[in-house]
């Protein structure tokens, strides 16, 4: 294969410091499989933790907002262009609930973004057995459509979920409260709320989500034994969740359901704010330190170079004065920083692969914050990453090779020759 001169003289400046050559590469190579290896990281622990979320949380939730009045609401007394002022404002005695839950459950059904969508009965609660209680909440759900949102099947410790529909006053209790209140499947437990008669309930299973806060306070029954805890009637509901085809669209469709009902909503990455917060910082910390580490490596091509251009000034100076422009000179040396940045490159995907490979099978079998176990550490193998980390290698290794090479274009030849 014929290459062009500057190709040429480029490659035989590269062999001719091989050693040289090598730690360069290596230094790219470091910075490009680091780069890797963070980022499938980084987004796998992420998933999972999005994943974790989504056991307990729906992509959107619509709820009733209890309202404060404001001073917009003298607006429809006063109708002057005076500047109203509350002084000392109160929530609004308004309907508890959702007014046509039911008939805003149509609607919403019919955008073709959302997959499911269940009412839901909320009802703080107390739990209690013999002489020990314990504060917590009931969700009155559709056990059915909550199963196909949250997978309750795979949380079940114990007993069958489809119980609740099948048992009158059943109930089905997180693993928190089972310890704490000594219950097991069968037994009957009294449950009370602030509006409603007390209730004795049996417990028909005992499930486990993972997330230790839930499974200390929340418990879940048919809608109807929701509604009757509270004393409500059966139009009563104070939740409707929705999921849809792609949660990452949820922000802008829970915009649309709010305008649409009229009711406040609440998208997951609202509810996890905490979490999302913590993935951006932790995604900027890993990224400052892949970037100080191709910035090293880019430091060492620029010393290699550099180096090239001092020991090869005599022959740059032939060169211009044989004809060759400065750009050709340029050509030559920014060849240089592309080829190093090229195998480190190669071989920095293969050792990065490697490396998240590697890890992805490390059996760590610990628990998690908030509770869970994690058996694996988890890792992403995403393919733009691998993408992503070429080009940050080669923009680096291009950056760190124009100026030596722009230096080089300069040389005098008539200075040089003469002494």
């Amino acid at each position: 294969m014929k290459f062009s001169v500057n190709t040429e003289i480029a490659i035989t400046y590269l062999s001719a410091r091989k050693k040289q050559t090598l730690i360069a590469a290596l230094g790219v190579m470091f910075g490009i499989s680091m780069f890797i290896f963070m980022q499938s990281l980084m987004k796998g622990t992420n998933d999972y933790f999005e994943k974790m979320s989504f056991n307990t949380t729906p992509h959107i939730r619509l709820y009733s907002e209890n309202k404060v009045a404001d001073a917009h609401l003298l607006n429809s007394f006063f109708k002057d262009s005076s500047v109203k002022i509350l002084l000392n404002p109160k929530q609004l005695i308004q309907r508890q609930g959702i007014i046509d839950p039911y008939g805003i459950i149509q609607q919403i059904r019919k955008d073709p973004q959302v997959t499911y969508i269940t009412p839901q009965v909320t009802a703080d609660v107390i739990y209690t057995s013999g002489s020990v209680q314990l504060n917590g909440t009931v969700a009155g759900v559709d056990i059915v459509q909550e199963d196909k949102m949250f997978d309750m099947q795979s949380n079940m410790l114990s007993g069958d979920f489809h119980d609740l529909n099948r048992i009158n006053n059943s109930i089905l209790i997180g693993k928190g409260i089972a310890d704490k209140l000594s219950l097991h499947v069968g037994d009957n437990i009294t449950v009370s709320s602030g509006t409603g008669s007390p209730m004795i309930m049996r417990v028909i299973g005992i499930y486990a989500s993972g997330v230790k806060q839930i499974d200390e306070t929340k418990s879940y029954s048919n809608i109807i034994q929701a509604q009757s805890l509270l004393g409500k009637d059966r139009s009563y509901v104070t939740d409707i969740k929705i999921n849809l085809k792609d949660y990452n669209n949820a922000p802008d469709k829970a915009k649309e359901f709010a305008i649409l009902s009229g009711y406040k909503t609440e998208d997951w990455v609202e509810a996890n704010s905490q979490l999302k917060t913590a993935f951006k910082i932790r995604a900027m910390i890993l990224n400052s330190v892949v970037g100080v580490i191709l910035l090293v490596a880019g430091f060492g091509i620029y010393n290699i170079l550099n180096m090239t251009i001092y020991e090869k000034i005599k022959e740059i100076a032939i060169l211009k004065a044989t004809g060759f422009s400065g750009f050709s000179v340029i050509s030559i040396f920014l060849q240089q920083a592309v080829y190093i940045g090229l195998m480190g490159a190669v071989i920095g995907i293969g050792v990065g692969f490697a490396i998240s490979y590697g890890f992805s099978k490390l059996y760590i079998g610990g628990t998690i914050p908030g509770g869970g176990t994690l058996n694996y550490i988890p890792m992403s193998f995403y393919f733009p990453h691998y993408v992503e980390a070429v080009c940050f290698g080669l923009l680096t290794t291009i950056a760190a090779g124009y100026f030596p090479a722009r230096k080089a274009s300069k040389v005098d030849p008539v200075t040089i020759i003469r002494g």
